[in-house]
């Protein structure tokens, strides 16, 4: 039998390129390797989004979609959304009760959420314990490995953490311990260099129109040090150059040299960097443009989803149940 996988996505608005390269990209490959159990993520949305929750349901599908444009496969993998199965709070429920409340305040991505985010109130009891639930969506289905970034990694040991506690305390091995899987684009810069995120205002969707790619990519920030068009350029310190060694590898050693010797200007080079995003999202958005078509398509898959991690889903809360007196 193949080892497990969970993973999931906020669905907080559109999808990036730093989700297509940080996450999917990994996902497609590891589907092939692993039993896949993909969520959409929408209880951990509300964590952020509580206050305005109208476009939610909107996002669930739309990021359901950009998922499986770019090449995650119902076929290969479990998708599912979060809220639907029921037994992610009831888990939730029991790892809150045997979590101590030292771990949830000592863990840095909260206190880094906390700095900044400053546009919605997350000083709230569920954010706070928003790992507990990431400990409850890994274990519930016993996964044998989660793909995370370097942030996430405080995570999932306080997720192994809970599980050790659970096994410790009831005197059985229910929970395994979940390796990480460390993508190896773990986090795309945005726009402006700093971590690509929708709070930043920073990103390229992954659904971005042609014109507004080629009109953001003109904004990137690029090497400070080249300030006139005959400066000899520092390729290591720009930003549009970390770019073309993802999305135009054939191009990035000669565009490099060209840059050093000052033949190719930064407008030029966002030009032609522009052009290379627009052809590599050119197939993943016609197939996003053919599901969009039949919505109810993506319903169905997902209830589909849905039966099949309830299936794995009850087995395991069953048995943490029983071991706990209920």
């Amino acid at each position: 039998m193949r080892k497990r996988i969970l993973s999931g996505m906020r669905p907080t608005g559109p999808l990036h390129l730093g989700h297509l390269i940080g996450v999917l990209e990994n996902w497609k490959k590891l589907q092939k390797e692993y039993d896949c159990f993909f969520m959409v993520a929408d209880w951990h949305a509300l964590m952020s989004e509580y206050e305005k929750p109208k476009a939610l349901r909107e996002n669930i599908i739309d990021n359901a979609i950009d998922w499986l444009a770019s090449g995650i496969s119902p076929k290969d993998s479990t998708i599912f959304v979060q809220s639907h199965v029921k037994e992610h709070l009831d888990l939730h429920m029991i790892f809150s009760i045997i979590t101590p409340l030292g771990w949830l305040e000592r863990c840095p991505t909260y206190k880094e959420q906390l700095r900044e985010i400053t546009n919605r109130n997350i000083s709230t009891y569920g954010f706070l314990g928003y790992p507990v639930l990431q400990a409850a969506d890994i274990l519930l289905y016993k996964a044998n490995a989660v793909p995370v970034g370097e942030d996430q990694l405080p995570h999932l040991e306080l997720a192994r953490e809970i599980g050790r506690r659970f096994n410790s305390l009831y005197g059985e091995d229910v929970f395994p311990e979940a390796k990480a899987i460390l993508a190896e684009n773990d986090r795309l810069a945005g726009l402006d260099g700093r971590k690509m995120s929708k709070s930043y205002n920073n990103t390229i969707a992954i659904s971005e129109r042609p014109e507004d790619i080629r009109k953001k990519v003109q904004s990137m920030f690029t090497d400070p040090k080249r300030v006139l068009r005959a400066d000899a350029g520092h390729p290591e310190n720009c930003n549009v150059h970390k770019y073309y060694g993802i999305f135009a590898p054939c191009r990035k050693k000669e565009v490099e040299e060209a840059c050093r010797q000052a033949k190719i200007g930064c407008a030029e080079c966002k030009k032609e960097l522009a052009e290379a995003l627009v052809n590599f999202l050119s197939p993943i958005q016609e197939k996003r443009n053919e599901l969009l078509q039949d919505k109810k398509r993506i319903i169905e898959m997902l209830e589909q989803g849905r039966i099949k991690a309830q299936a794995v889903a009850s087995k395991t809360i069953s048995q943490a149940k029983a071991l706990i007196g209920l």
